[in-house]
């Protein structure tokens, strides 16, 4: 079943311009998002969350429309943009105990485990934190409410290669629990590692969007690898 359902979402900048993207986010599945720097990634994501407003298309979660039921939706999605952005000086569990109240669906037991599976100094300021670090601390609080989908963009930026496997082991058990999860990344080993599926954006299209087997059998050519390939394509050859 599909979670999610994007159609034909389009906005225009002055310097770029998304076109007519359309994929779906399977539940219980890991779908990779890749494409180079300024393909159009970040504005996808954005408008995913309504945080970016399209000229056109439609944003469907749970079978309902984003913009009509937002504050029902949102509920059950979260959300990690890589860095933080709360309070510098505050201290985690300042800033744990308010995004707590943000959310009906909270559930503190889990906030405990990610607390102690990330290694967290709920004693430290978010300025003590490293750039992992505070990775770390967005995705405790998009990992806490009892999420039903996961819409991260780079959520292993800043992480050493071990919190890096952590990481992806955790989207492998929640998608055991029927958890979408929908990540973009530069890192290729992340999407050989665990992604199911894969949605490949250049220059503000979607150029595919499939099951990670089918991307491979229909792309990969003279045994290269899942990296190879994406490269590529990426300087133009894009002939199955």
């Amino acid at each position: 079943m599909n979670i999610v359902k994007i159609n034909n979402l389009c906005k225009t900048y002055p310097t770029f311009r998304l076109s007519d993207v359309s994929f779906t986010i399977p539940e219980g599945e890991i779908t990779g998002f890749i494409g180079r720097n300024g393909a159009g990634k970040t504005t996808t994501i954005k408008s995913m969350l309504n945080l970016v407003h399209p000229d056109k298309g439609e944003i469907q979660y749970f079978g309902k429309i984003l913009t009509e039921n937002e504050a029902e939706i949102k509920k059950y999605i979260g959300y990690s943009g890589g860095t933080i952005c709360w309070y510098p000086r505050k201290k985690l569990s300042e800033i744990i105990k308010t995004e707590k109240l943000f959310y009906d669906t909270w559930d503190d037991e889990a906030c405990q485990k990610y607390i102690k599976l990330f290694s967290l100094d709920v004693n430290k300021s978010a300025i003590e934190l490293s750039e992992g670090m505070k990775v770390k601390c967005n995705l405790l609080v998009a990992l806490s409410h009892n999420a039903k989908v996961l819409i991260l963009d780079e959520p292993t930026s800043g992480l050493d290669p071990f919190s890096r496997d952590e990481l992806l082991d955790i989207f492998t058990e929640l998608k055991k629990n029927g958890v979408a999860v929908f990540f973009s990344t530069h890192i290729i080993s992340d999407l050989e590692k665990c992604a199911d599926n894969i949605v490949y954006i250049s220059n503000g299209k979607i150029v595919d969007s499939l099951s990670k087997a089918d991307f491979i059998d229909k792309y990969e050519k003279n045994g290269e690898s899942l990296e190879e390939t994406i490269l590529r394509m990426e300087r133009g050859d894009i002939n199955a």
